[in-house]
Parts: structure tokens; C-alpha cells; sequence
């Protein structure tokens, strides 16, 4: 940390560019951790592009990737990777912030500043508090886990060391929605297993509906209940982003459904049709697992799922994509348009105009950079456009469904993959704060001209 204070304070970073030089730092750690001979099975030798891809795929919790995570890597190094994992998904700052207060080491005004930003903090009061609150939660959820699925897997492996690293790493990966497996072959040998479906969709929800939404729910749930202390209603936060989560969740089910009914889904009894949807629906908000091969699903539905993994999941989450907020800011807005309303009124509350431009900002920055990653890949690679647009939109995302094309990219392909991984896990303002330039406040203005529009 010393080192990383003495770059701040001679080069003048500012907080944005500190927090992605802190993921980068990761990277480059992570793959020194992953690289090291005695994690990987015997004969293994990874390329560096692999490496780095690997690497960068864990530190975004996304699960794309270019090599069989149980082939490449031995049981230290699948430990060695839920460490990994750790860090993409709980958050560096997250991570930081224990090591600081183990360390007794000062939380001053810089470091509140990093941790605001990493998890899109509007106030940086009782940000220390929020970070303890979120390691327990978090921890609390992946032991709990890994508990319930080692246990249960005990019916299905030989051994219960086999069972409880299968337990282990499941709920890792499913709690920060990675997408990575050891089985192989994901959750596909649990198709038929709706226990198992539904620790893991449990798992997935709360790893990518946002650490706020968890805090306030466990303070609303444990919170102080003497009269005039107990919260009584969420904030408006809160609200939007469960509804559209949840929202997202059951159309996606029941679009698979209908659009499945004479293809993957027609030989397939009423309560396989409702786990095979609903499971896909969860994974597309950002958790890379499947219980199917996704090649299977007919062109509407594999649209449908680039659609929702380019959303993907919560603001302050594991998550990656637009978010669901900046979605629905984007909805409402619309919608009070056309209604020919001058504001935007939810819940009892209206939204403020600067967050209404940020989410334009967001939606349009991200689709530009899809879409010129699409018309690149496309030029470089000889897949199918659909293919290509999955990839790109599962990356973006953090999601880590893949159609079978990842370890097949060209090392230009792996690296426009590599750099979407990233930007989804960092965010689309994180990414342009990275490279606008400094403010320069106005010193005289032109008169106003409208233009026409649409």
C-alpha cells in the first residue's frame, strides 16, 4: 500500500485512475499466483495470452475461458484460484479495507475516496462500516454454501474432500457470479438436480443484486428495533433495483419458454421447462453458469440472453454490463416522455436529471463499444455475427456464457475480449474518467441554438 501511495502522490492520480490501477496491479499479481508451476497439473504449459486471459476472466468474475479449469489446474491451484476470484468479486477496496484496519493502518480522506468509488458511494460517511458489513455478508453467504453444497455432495462423489472442494469452489464462484467450474462441464451434470439449481440461483441472486440492497435488507431485518430507530421503508435505490432485477429474471423465463416451446423445450416435462428457464434466466444477470449447452437455444433466445447480459446485474455488485438501474432510468424516461411528462417520478420520488444523463451516457458508451468490438471481431475471427455477438455481450456483461468459440479467438480476438472483461468489470464512468482529460471550467458561453431532433 506504501507503494501505491507514493504513485499517487507523484504522478497526482486521481481517484478513478488509482482504483483501476489497483485492478490492474491485480491482474498482474493474479497472474504471477496462477502462473506458478506447482498450481497446475502435471505437463500443463500455459501461453501467456491463456494466462493473462485466465486471469483477467477471474479478477472480473466473468468465466470466460480459453482453458478447462480442471485440466489446467491442480487442487492448490483451484484454491489458489477462489482467492482470485475473491478479489474480482468482493472488490479490491473491499479486500483493502480489512487488510488496512488488521494492519491498525489509517483510513483517511484518500482511501474513502477509492472506496466511494469503487462502489459507487454517493457519501463517504460510515464507508468503513459498509465495507466490514459487506466482507461479513459476503463470507457469511459463501460459508453458508459451501456447507449446504459440500454436505449434498457427498451423495455424488467418492470422497469428502472431493465433495467439499466441489462444495467450496461452487459457492465461490456461484456468490461472485465468476461462471467458473471444476466439473467441467459447469451444471450441466446437475440438470436433473433442482436442489442443487436452486442453492446455486439462491447463490447467483445474491452475489448480483448489489451490496446495498443485502445491507439494507439485513439492517431492516436485524436492525435496531426500538421505536423511532428501526427503518421502515427502503430507499428508493433499493426498490428499483429489486424490481428490475427480479423483473429481468421472470421475463427472461418466460420469453425462454415460449420461444423454446418447439425447440430445446419440446420434449421437456412442465417443471424441466420452468428449471431450464428460470436457470438460464438467473445466469444471464451475470453468473456464466448453465445447466444446458446454450448452442442448443434457438436465434430469438440467444438474442434475447445478449440483451440481458448486456444489462447484466446491480450497481455496487459482483456484476458487470450497464446495470439494472441505468436500464430502468432508461425506461422511465421514455415512458414519462411519451406520456409528456417533464419529469421522472417512481416510487414516490423523482429522479434526479444528472442521473437521467448518466444513464444515456452509460447505455451509449457501452453500445458503442460492443458494437465496434462486434464489426472488429467479426473482420478478424471466421465465426458466425450471432456467435460473435454473444461473446462480445457475455464479456461486456461478466457473465462467461459462451456458445464454444473463446479458446478458438485469435490472440487479437482474446485481447478485444480481455479488454470488454475489464471495462464491464471496472464501469462504463470508471472507463471515461479513465481517459477524459482535465476539467477546464468554462470562462465565456456561445448563445443557445436548438436543432432539430429525431
Amino acid at each position: 500500500m506504501k507503494i501505491l501511495n507514493i504513485i499517487f502522490k507523484w504522478t497526482h492520480l486521481s481517484a478513478i485512475r488509482l482504483i483501476v490501477l489497483y485492478y490492474a496491479l491485480a491482474v498482474i499479481f493474479s497472474m504471477g499466483l496462477l502462473s506458478l508451476p506447482f498450481f497446475h497439473n502435471e505437463g500443463v504449459e500455459l501461453l501467456l495470452i491463456d494466462l493473462l486471459f485466465t486471469t483477467v476472466s477471474a479478477i472480473s468474475v466473468t468465466g470466460l475461458g480459453v482453458v478447462s479449469t480442471p485440466e489446467t489446474f491442480n487442487t492448490a491451484g483451484i484454491i489458489a484460484l477462489t482467492f482470485v476470484l475473491q478479489f474480482g468479486g468482493i472488490g479490491i477496496m473491499t479486500l483493502g479495507t480489512f487488510i488496512w484496519i488488521i494492519f491498525r493502518r489509517r483510513i483517511g480522506l484518500r482511501e474513502r475516496q477509492l472506496i466511494q468509488i469503487d462502489q459507487n458511494q454517493t457519501s463517504m460517511s460510515g464507508l468503513v462500516k459498509l465495507m466490514l458489513k459487506i466482507l461479513k455478508t459476503i463470507l457469511l453467504i459463501e460459508l453458508i454454501g459451501t456447507i449446504v453444497l459440500s454436505t449434498y455432495f457427498l451423495q455424488y462423489f467418492d470422497t469428502w474432500q472431493e465433495a467439499l472442494l466441489q462444495g467450496y469452489f461452487g459457492a465461490i464462484s456461484a456468490t461472485t457470479n465468476a461462471g467458473f467450474d471444476i466439473t467441467g462441464t459447469s451444471l450441466v451434470p446437475f440438470a436433473s438436480d433442482y436442489f442443487v439449481q436452486t442453492v446455486n440461483m439462491t447463490l447467483l441472486i445474491l452475489g448480483a443484486i448489489g451490496f446495498p440492497v443485502l445491507i439494507e435488507l439485513q439492517d431492516f431485518l436485524w436492525g435496531d428495533h426500538r421505536p423511532g430507530k428501526r427503518t421502515n421503508s427502503f430507499s428508493l435505490f433499493t426498490k428499483l433495483t429489486v424490481t428490475t432485477f427480479f423483473a429481468l429474471i421472470a421475463v427472461g423465463a418466460v420469453f425462454m419458454m415460449i420461444l423454446e416451446q418447439h425447440h430445446f423445450l419440446a420434449d421437456k416435462s412442465w417443471h424441466e421447462q420452468i428449471f431450464f428457464s428460470l436457470f438460464q434466466s438467473v445466469t444471464t444477470r451475470n453468473g456464466g453458469l448453465a445447466t444446458m449447452d446454450v448452442s442448443e437455444l434457438s436465434d430469438p433466445t440467444l438474442i434475447l440472453f445478449c440483451a440481458l447480459m448486456f444489462i447484466g446485474a446491480s450497481p455496487s455488485s459482483v456484476g458487470g454490463g450497464i446495470r439494472t438501474t441505468t436500464f430502468a432510468i432508461m425506461l422511465l424516461t421514455i415512458y414519462n416522455f411519451a406520456k409528456g411528462r417533464t419529469g421522472v417520478k417512481v416510487f414516490g420520488r423523482e429522479l434526479d436529471t444528472d442521473d437521467i444523463l448518466r444513464s444515456f451516457i452509460v447505455i451509449t458508451t457501452a453500445a458503442m463499444i460492443c458494437t465496434t468490438a462486434v464489426i472488429t471481431l467479426t473482420y478478424l475471427e471466421p465465426f458466425p455475427i450471432l456467435e460473435i455477438v454473444f461473446e462480445v455481450s457475455s464479456a461486456f456483461g461478466t457473465t462467461g456464457l459462451s456458445m464454444g468459440i473463446t479458446a478458438d479467438l485469435s490472440t487479437a480476438g482474446k485481447c478485444i475480449i480481455i479488454f470488454l472483461m475489464f471495462v464491464g468489470r471496472i464501469g462504463i464512468f470508471s472507463f471515461l474518467f479513465l481517459i477524459r482529460g482535465k476539467v477546464i471550467k468554462e470562462k465565456y458561453h456561445y448563445p443557445k441554438e436548438k436543432v432539430i431532433i429525431g
